[in-house]
């Protein structure tokens, strides 16, 4: 496992604003430093009624309406990876308020994966050039005065990164709440091993950090939740809890994966995704088409 970035500093406490997305059960998130009216945006979400072809901006127009609401400065728009099941506003988000979009620079490797699977042409760039900065494992970045720092924890993807503002705790899908365990593997370029090695990485964290889900599903019919602690993941996660070792967990992951459907919105998803939050580029009359191959995933 590798050992946290001495950087990390859970002494500051960033005000962090929610938004849930129930369509897709998504948590994105607005970050403020408490120190100005900077701030980030985490995993925001576009909104698609998939059957009938649509996109509109929803969800992120209440999120851009809060930031403007609260006169605040947006200053990066993180994706923590190239989310399956929901579609990124990162690039609409960009266009109304300005930022800079970060995801890892292992996006290349996703990029490679899923250009082959849709057939993507020689025009679909797979060096990460659709966004406009490229976290290394260890990086640290400012909102503001907020000081924030990209931990590289692959294994649901090869590109999931969790982000550390202070002692606010973004992980993407690696980590959902206590009750609804972790992430699947199962994915192309997934790896339960390295999953595992990368939720210990998180769980190594000071326990009073809190710990932010980008999605709920409310296990057994409770309330949606989106926030915990390192602490409580530790004492209390269905599938990684302390004691747990890293072969349980795999043949634990490895069964259960077999048992799960592919997201609902797996294939939208992906082709926008992986370019930034970006439709694919119109055909010769201009029009935007989506992708289904046919057992290809």
């Amino acid at each position: 496992m590798k050992p946290l970035p001495d950087t990390i500093d859970v002494s500051v406490r960033p005000p962090v604003i929610p938004f849930f997305d129930p369509p897709t059960n998504t948590i994105s998130y607005i970050v403020k430093d408490p120190a100005s009216n900077a701030c980030a945006i985490v995993d925001s979400v576009l909104d698609i009624d998939y059957p009938a072809g649509r996109i509109t901006q929803r969800s992120a127009d209440a999120i851009i309406a809060r930031v403007k609401a609260d006169g605040l400065t947006l200053e990066w728009i993180i994706e923590t990876h190239v989310h399956a099941d929901h579609l990124s506003a990162a690039r609409y988000i960009r266009s109304k308020l300005g930022g800079r979009i970060g995801i890892s620079e292992k996006i290349t490797v996703v990029q490679e994966t899923f250009g082959r699977i849709f057939n993507e042409g020689p025009e679909f760039r797979r060096d990460g050039s659709q966004f406009d900065y490229l976290f290394k494992d260890g990086d640290t970045y400012e909102v503001g005065r907020l000081k924030a720092v990209a931990l590289h924890t692959p294994g649901h993807t090869p590109a999931c990164m969790t982000h550390v503002f202070g002692d606010a705790v973004f992980v993407g899908d690696t980590l959902f709440m206590p009750d609804g365990g972790t992430a699947r593997a199962d994915f192309p370029g997934g790896d339960a091993h390295v999953l595992y090695r990368s939720m210990r990485r998180i769980l190594s964290l000071p326990k009073v950090a809190r710990v932010f889900m980008c999605h709920d599903y409310g296990p057994n019919g409770r309330p949606v939740k989106w926030e915990t602690t390192i602490e409580e993941e530790n004492r209390a996660n269905i599938h990684v809890h302390e004691g747990v070792s890293e072969d349980a967990f795999v043949a634990m992951r490895k069964a259960r994966d077999a048992t799960l459907d592919m997201p609902r919105l797996i294939l939208p998803s992906l082709q926008v995704n992986m370019r930034a939050g970006d439709l694919p580029p119109p055909d010769r009359d201009g029009k935007v088409f989506l992708k289904v191959p046919v057992n290809a995933i």
